[in-house]
């Protein structure tokens, strides 16, 4: 009898032991091509957001978080935790040789799963494997259902990603005809949502980087009622108000679908072990005007100023995050690397990369060691967008050309600032952002659309986290 009574009090401490040492899970979830103007929690007023506004409300709400103007560069460099510089070289692509946080958690015990878009096989200049469908599974991810894969939206059998959607499963082509008249939001976050129920048991990573609300802009099943669903939906309406319409009616519907992931995460009982993270790849498309704080937007994809690069991120981590705080720490997409190693206990090794800082401490309510700079380095090899590179701080940015601009004051950098008109804590910011300039690799060619011979990277350039170093 005392034997039994040892043994079960022994199993119970080893069930309590286990619990208590289980990795936090972790969802990332990026939204396509929408900033901070859109989102009630920062200042928005044209969108319906409660959910994600719950989540600030919650947790806590970044205000100075940066990506690249574009998709493409945004995603590597999140992914990989690596400045542009040292890894970007084409549109739609992801070099398989780079370590991805999905590899470093899987090997961390993980269990990794992806959905929405990925756009990373390289497919627009055929790069060697880009039909390969396994490149997802390559990336670190155990499981996916993903749009454009191993199909271009001009491919055959390719096409939109909302209404009636082409998308590719684990490997596996659901066509428009087997997805007729579903959307495709929908069927990639109930993928998720099954995913997060499948393994509530083991620690899991989500990756969610959403097709909302990229244009085409179109009617969502909250707004579409009878309407046609089959793919030929997917064509936006004509006229601007239109447009806009569609546009906020796609974001409301983000909203929505962030909602219904927390809530799945809360149903298995996990909101006090699951950090989940907010943010968005680049600005709003330019397209697009919204009302924020007493002024009017335009949407800046694609450009270096603020409304191409300044991105949302909100951070919940019930029990761990600070309710309702708000920090002006700066966060560059680098850092996310490093803070869900951080999260996930992983010292990181001579494979992993070296730009980015976890900002993990300020998740948890402590100072941390935020940054000084962020950097960008863009050319995105695509379209008609110049390459240029700035670092900046909260308040001022400074271009390699020597451009100087204090950005609350001035979101569309109308005024540059000549040497010695910027004040003391402005000419003090020049000095020490000269400085961090003179750490980086020479910038990337002004003019360089995707047919451009001349792709120079940097992948060996000395590490820059400190320019004081």
């Amino acid at each position: 009898m005392i034997r039994a009574i040892v043994m079960l009090v022994c199993a119970w401490a080893f069930i309590g032991s286990a619990f208590a040492e289980r990795k936090p899970n972790v969802i990332l979830i990026m939204a396509d091509d929408v900033s901070w103007e859109c989102f009630g929690c920062y200042g928005a007023k044209d969108y319906k957001t409660p959910n994600i506004d719950a989540l600030a409300a919650k947790g806590m709400q970044f205000n100075n978080c940066y990506s690249t103007p574009i998709c493409t560069p945004s995603r590597v460099k999140l992914m990989t935790g690596q400045y542009n510089f040292r890894n970007y070289t084409h549109f739609g692509y992801l070099n398989p040789r780079d370590k991805t946080f999905a590899q470093m958690l899987k090997h961390a015990g993980y269990k990794t799963a992806i959905a929405g878009k990925w756009q990373l096989n390289g497919l627009y200049h055929r790069a060697d494997g880009c039909t390969d469908a396994g490149r997802v599974h390559d990336a670190g991810f155990d499981e996916y259902c993903l749009w454009q894969v191993t199909k271009t939206v001009a491919d055959e059998g390719g096409g939109e990603r909302f209404w009636s959607p082409p998308l590719e499963q684990n490997g596996r082509m659901l066509t428009k005809q087997d997805n007729d008249g579903l959307y495709g939001p929908d069927i990639m976050s109930d993928y998720l949502c099954d995913f997060i129920q499948r393994n509530r048991d083991d620690p899991f990573f989500v990756y969610y980087p959403t097709v909302l609300v990229h244009n085409p802009f179109v009617a969502t099943p909250d707004t579409i009622g009878d309407g046609d669903r089959t793919h030929q939906a997917n064509k936006a309406p004509k006229g601007k108000a239109a447009k806009k319409k569609n546009f906020v009616a796609m974001v409301n519907y983000l909203d929505k679908i962030v909602g219904k992931i927390v809530q799945r995460v809360e149903d298995i009982g996990q909101l006090e072990n699951t950090l989940i993270l907010f943010t968005a790849d680049n600005g709003t498309d330019r397209r697009i005007a919204s009302a924020w704080n007493g002024r009017e937007v335009v949407g800046g994809k694609g450009t270096t100023t603020d409304m191409g690069t300044h991105v949302p991120l909100v951070a919940y981590w019930k029990g761990h995050t600070p309710v309702g705080a708000k920090r002006d720490d700066l966060i560059d997409f680098t850092d996310f690397y490093a803070t869900l190693a951080d999260a996930a206990g992983v010292v990181l090794g001579a494979d992993d990369p070296v730009d980015g800082l976890s900002f993990l401490p300020q998740l948890q309510g402590r100072p941390g060691n935020p940054r000084d700079w962020v950097v960008c380095h863009y050319q995105p090899y695509w379209g008609k967008f110049e390459g240029r590179q700035f670092t900046r701080n909260g308040f001022f940015k400074l271009y390699r050309d020597g451009s100087f601009y204090r950005i609350p004051d001035d979101l569309d950098e109308a005024k540059d600032l000549a040497v010695g008109d910027a004040g003391i804590a402005g000419e003090s910011a020049r000095r020490f952002l000269q400085q961090v300039m003179q750490t980086l690799p020479p910038a990337p060619p002004v003019q360089a659309g995707k047919a451009a011979t001349t792709r120079p990277v940097h992948p060996d350039w000395p590490n820059i986290t400190d320019p004081n170093d």
